[in-house]
């Protein structure tokens, strides 16, 4: 694994407590798997704390503050750190994309996040939460807006999507919203900033039916793999785990058009929509 890396302590209540804690362990002599048996974690984990990619939970603050003597400093800051715009099942995600050097992601159902346009993004929030207050569904728009902005950067992170074609032929928000939308990946694609591919319905069955993937590596962590369903979602670091979902991902994008072939497809249904929209 990676040497741990220098966090910059006033960046985030994330990263102040990962430089925290980091310190604490280091001036115990314990190591980070000692560290983690001692509180019923992974060294993984401890790591993963260290380098602000995962949340300390509640539960295990004032175990650490008792075996690192930090007088209640990780029970007192745990709240802050753990605070985020984002819906509580998908909040460490988003967090961990910020800091990730790689995210593989399959969407097999809607553009992803880092995909979308404020119209796309309001129009599925709008569908998750019915009868939700607009400010309520402006914030959730907000948020996701805020998370694309990691793609503004020419080299960090790498976005590499394999999109469903179902996801491109789903009407959401309508017609006006999909030629946006589309034409806005389009756009990111001829810009460098992602690798778009798109999985035809001619491919058939294939190895993600059962649902998404989203792959996340790091400079200094171990990667991880995000599952979500309906109003729920975690984080999982365990390295067999990890290792099945890339294999699952890397057969997918085998399967899939080319970059170049997913391209044309995507402009071409843009094209359709806007035609579509004006007839």
């Amino acid at each position: 694994m990676p040497g741990p890396k220098d966090l910059d302590p006033s960046s985030s209540p994330r990263a102040l407590l990962g430089a925290e804690l980091r310190h604490a362990r280091e001036k115990k002599g314990l190591s980070q798997e000692a560290l983690g048996a001692q509180v019923f974690v992974s060294g993984t984990f401890i790591g993963q704390l260290e380098a602000g990619t995962r949340r300390l939970q509640a539960d295990m603050a004032p175990l650490l503050d008792k075996l690192l003597g930090t007088d209640g400093f990780f029970e007192r800051n745990c709240g802050a750190a753990n605070k985020s715009k984002y819906p509580e099942h998908f909040a460490e995600a988003a967090e961990a994309e910020e800091n990730a050097t790689e995210i593989r992601e399959y969407a097999p159902l809607l553009i992803p996040g880092l995909l979308q346009t404020p119209e796309y993004a309001r129009a599925v929030c709008r569908a998750y939460q019915p009868t939700a207050p607009d400010e309520e569904i402006e914030k959730l728009v907000a948020a996701r807006v805020e998370r694309a902005r990691i793609l503004d950067g020419p080299t960090c992170p790498l976005l590499w999507a394999v999109l469903d074609e179902a996801a491109l032929r789903r009407v959401t928000g309508g017609r006006g919203v999909m030629t946006k939308t589309l034409s806005h990946i389009a756009g990111l694609i001829r810009l460098y900033r992602v690798i778009v591919q798109v999985l035809p319905f001619e491919a058939g069955a294939h190895a993600a039916m059962e649902g998404a993937i989203k792959l996340m590596d790091f400079e200094a962590a171990p990667p991880l793999v995000y599952f979500e369903g309906v109003g729920t979602g975690r984080l999982e670091d365990d390295p067999a785990t990890v290792k099945q979902r890339r294999y699952t991902f890397d057969r997918l994008a085998a399967c899939a058009l080319s970059p170049e072939n997913s391209l044309v497809l995507i402009e071409a249904i843009a094209q359709d929509y806007a035609h579509e929209e004006h007839s």
